[in-house]
């Protein structure tokens, strides 16, 4: 894992990022990103949540879960996992189903990392890359920052 802070810079203008500091262990924030019953505790930020949680979780294992919004909302949301480096890094994308089907409409590529920090504490860094410059927009517009870093609060928060 890099300490690198330029290794905390977007990539290019299709990348989002959070990075943030917790004293809680990686490995307990790797749990928390890999356990289906630990999801709806944390993943969505409140009033949304999240249901139906289904993960495979290693290269080309699928995910699916339906995100709940608090108007009755309803959406599936349904990847696959590209890397899988217990307790340091999780890649995956809504590019593809399970089984490796293209998905139609693809938005985006997830990079999660937990980089050990000295007293046993973490930097989680979650990126977002997308495919195109305008979806990227959507997302910050959509929150990504504030949403994400709610969501991370709350996985912080059960891994306690």
């Amino acid at each position: 894992m890099s300490t690198d802070p330029s290794s905390h810079s977007p990539l290019s203008d299709r990348e989002l990022i959070l990075v943030r500091e917790t004293d809680v262990p990686r490995e307990k924030l790797y749990a928390g990103w890999t356990d289906p019953e630990a999801y709806p505790r944390w993943f969505c930020p409140r009033p949304w949540a999240v249901s139906d949680v289904e993960l495979d979780v290693r290269p080309g294992g699928a995910s699916r879960m339906t995100i709940c919004g608090p108007d009755g909302e309803r959406v599936p949301n349904q990847g696959v996992y590209l890397e899988v480096v217990p307790n340091e890094k999780l890649v995956f994308t809504d590019a593809y189903f399970a089984k490796w089907e293209p998905n139609p409409e693809p938005f985006i590529t997830g990079i999660i990392t937990f980089e050990a920090l000295p007293g046993g504490g973490t930097r989680y860094t979650a990126r977002a890359r997308h495919w195109t410059r305008e979806a990227c927009e959507r997302h910050a517009a959509m929150g990504f920052h504030e949403g994400w870093a709610k969501a991370f609060d709350q996985l912080v928060e059960i891994c306690r």
